[in-house]
């Protein structure tokens, strides 16, 4: 039975360890905090098609991937662990402004095409699905298969599921991958990959989350996840069982984790304009994360030498793209590959590619 050393423990690292012990690897999990990182400061949404751009096939493929495995992934978890990590059935993406408005059409029709399916509304349609919107919306884009999952009832589901399936959590901090016994290593440890190896195009792009807790007096929160751009920049409410998270302010500051008045009052600002009562809603948490940037918004899944594989750079959809990073890698420790992640292999960086230009913006997690 060959051992395998997961380093991080995300939910990129939880999901990876959990697999890869139930199918009968010795499985160690190293993480001083796991799932303090930004597993836990996410919003929760998966929704790769309403972030759909014209030209950026991989990266929907990969996404569209994923989304499809959530279902069965999620269900596999709530059978060991009781956990139901659902907490939105679909998605709306609305437009305040007429270009906005041209957008959603052009992501209609460019994501259609592809064998998916996303429907534009009109500003009575949005009205109808959902009527605490604010009257300034004039359009919108329903994905009916896109979820969103509580990102932290994910990662305590996924703790309990690798601890069910017999893997070890050291709670160590890894300062050198050469110094580990293992026959496998899986390097999950998200923006701080490149420090256990370097060279790794992979780099901190910090966002800004809140969490807001709703009051007596506050209208209830969307029944759907709820994405926007105001001024140009992105927004994002996603419903919880006691509110909304409001996210999500993005910077290239390094491993800054500050949250700023300004990223706060950019946030309540835009979500207003969105979502008017919001206002009444307590204010409950700020928290800035760090996502694992790459150059072209797709992950490093792959070997970087004869042991250890790279699961990290997945950028502000590492929730999205656990299950089948999960599959993946397990594939990998398999000696094989997985066909729908082959866009993500790290040797792409190798080649012309790397110098890529990044994609679309679209919004951020």
């Amino acid at each position: 039975m060959r051992s395998v050393a997961v380093v991080g423990g995300g939910v990129i690292g939880l999901s990876a360890a959990w697999k890869a012990a139930g199918a009968g690897f010795t499985v160690t999990l190293f993480d001083p905090a796991v799932g303090s990182g930004s597993s836990w400061v996410a919003g929760g949404m998966l929704a790769p098609l309403s972030e759909g751009w014209p030209g950026e096939d991989e990266a929907l493929a990969f996404g569209a991937a994923s989304l499809t495995r959530w279902p069965g992934f999620a269900a596999e978890l709530k059978a060991i662990t009781g956990t139901d990590v659902f907490v939105a059935d679909e998605t709306l993406t609305v437009a305040l402004d007429a270009a906005d408005a041209a957008d959603l059409r052009t992501i209609a029709d460019w994501v259609n095409a592809r064998g998916h399916e996303l429907r534009v509304l009109d500003r009575a349609g949005v009205r109808e699905a959902e009527p605490g919107l604010g009257r300034a919306v004039r359009a919108g884009l329903l994905a009916a298969t896109e979820p969103a999952v509580d990102n932290r009832a994910l990662v305590g589901a996924l703790r309990t599921a690798c601890a069910a399936a017999g893997v070890e959590f050291r709670a160590e901090r890894v300062e050198s991958l050469a110094d580990l016994p293992h026959d496998r290593i899986v390097l999950a440890t998200g923006a701080a990959a490149a420090q256990l190896w370097p060279g790794l195009p992979i780099r901190p792009v910090k966002g800004e989350i809140l969490r807001l807790r709703r009051r007596p007096s506050a209208p209830t929160p969307p029944k759907r996840v709820i994405r926007a751009r105001v001024h140009g920049r992105p927004v994002y409410l996603v419903p919880r069982g006691d509110g909304i998270v409001l996210g999500a302010t993005q910077y290239e500051v390094g491993f800054d984790d500050a949250v700023t008045v300004a990223g706060v009052r950019d946030l309540v600002t835009d979500a207003e304009a969105v979502l008017p009562g919001i206002g009444e809603y307590e204010f409950a948490e700020a928290i800035a994360g760090h996502r694992p940037g790459s150059p072209d918004n797709l992950p490093l899944i792959g070997y970087l030498d004869d042991r250890v594989i790279v699961a990290a750079g997945h950028g502000r959809n590492g929730i999205l793209d656990t299950p089948v990073t999960a599959d993946a890698v397990l594939a990998l420790l398999a000696d094989a590959e997985l066909p729908e992640a082959a866009s993500a292999h790290p040797a792409r960086f190798t080649r012309e590619s790397a110098t890529a230009t990044p994609l679309h913006p679209g919004g951020v997690r």
